[in-house]
């Protein structure tokens, strides 16, 4: 497997959004998430999924000198409008702000609205975390799955994120659509030519199925947990709405492409109930204690949620991030 150096994808990209519009230092700063979420393992939205963005770019579909802007605000909840622009810069900076509220308020919450694809939610868990704070965030996709009980996509696979502090850095994230798995991850098991370990969706016969190529001739996938994924998908979508009187699901599924999406950002400071070892102490613990589970198989290990993650930076920083060689030759070619 060919494997690229991380600064080398930053500069890469900034490359590439220099050119396509962006301020310099935009064109960086969005280089960044792109190659952290790569660096992160999450190839699904960094090195695969710059095309596409770029695509949408060509297409006047992302404005990359839109910024997002506070339109209104009550104490420690804020609404934004995206503007439509580059949605991951605009996502960092609403949880920026919502950290910002939280060590004022203990809790900050910016609804935001009209933006556009975020690319890994987890990155900003991962920055609220950074900031010291409980991050909890999701944002609303396209319809790309069926109701539990029914056939057509009527459902986004809206992905929530929760994200937890420790002051060394080794946070605890689980980030994760509420489909069994994400369409970034079926692309990713496609291109690599692998199955998926457990059934995502269902083939043109209407089976279950692990083929992530079959998965995508249908766009049926599966919800997570079934009728609970479908559940949690729907109330996810209610309550995005209802904060930023953005677009629904339904409603961006009239617009051709996933643009205009709409995403809530959640910090909590814990620094308001305990100090920074007390929180550090009681993470430490809860962890450790699942870190000592007894493995199914022999030589196994079990991870807590966000520890694979910091695996692969490590490897990927010594190492070089791992890349699809005709995808990162088509962005070398840009």
């Amino acid at each position: 497997m060919k494997r690229v150096p991380y600064e080398e994808m930053v500069a890469q990209f900034a490359r590439v959004l220099e050119k396509k519009g962006f301020t310099a230092s935009d064109a960086q700063d969005a280089a960044i998430i792109f190659a952290q979420n790569s660096l992160a393992g999450v190839f699904s939205h960094g090195l695969n999924r710059f095309p596409r963005v770029v695509s949408y770019l060509e297409k006047g579909e992302i404005d990359p000198a839109a910024r997002a802007t506070c339109v209104s605000s009550m104490g420690s909840i804020e609404r934004w409008d995206g503007h439509r622009g580059f949605g991951p810069l605009n996502a960092k900076r609403a949880m920026d702000r919502a950290c910002e509220l939280a060590k004022q308020n203990g809790v900050g919450v910016v609804a935001l609205g009209n933006n556009n694809h975020w690319m890994r939610g987890g990155t900003y868990g991962w920055l609220a975390a950074d900031h010291g704070c409980i991050g909890i965030c999701w944002s609303n996709t396209m319809p790309n799955m069926p109701a539990w009980g029914g056939k057509d996509r009527k459902i986004g696979n809206n992905p929530l994120i929760m994200a937890v502090p420790r002051s060394n850095g080794e946070h605890a994230m689980i980030d994760c659509a509420v489909s069994q798995f994400s369409y970034g991850k079926i692309e990713d098991c496609r291109l690599r030519g692998v199955q998926l370990p457990v059934p995502g969706g269902y083939n043109e016969k209407g089976e279950l199925t692990t083929d992530p190529a079959e998965i995508e001739k249908t766009w049926r996938v599966l919800p997570m947990g079934y009728w609970k994924g479908s559940g949690l998908s729907i109330a996810l979508d209610l309550i995005a709405t209802v904060l930023t009187n953005g677009n629904s699901v339904h409603t961006i599924g009239t617009f051709g492409d996933e643009i205009g999406l709409t995403q809530i950002m959640i910090a909590i400071d814990p620094a308001k109930f305990n100090t920074v070892e007390e929180t550090d102490a009681i993470v430490d613990a809860i962890l450790a204690d699942v870190k000592s589970s007894e493995p199914v198989t022999e030589g196994g290990e079990v991870y807590y949620p966000g520890e694979l993650e910091l695996k692969n930076i490590k490897e990927n920083k010594e190492l070089g991030v791992p890349v699809i060689e005709e995808v990162w030759e088509s962005v070398l070619k840009m």
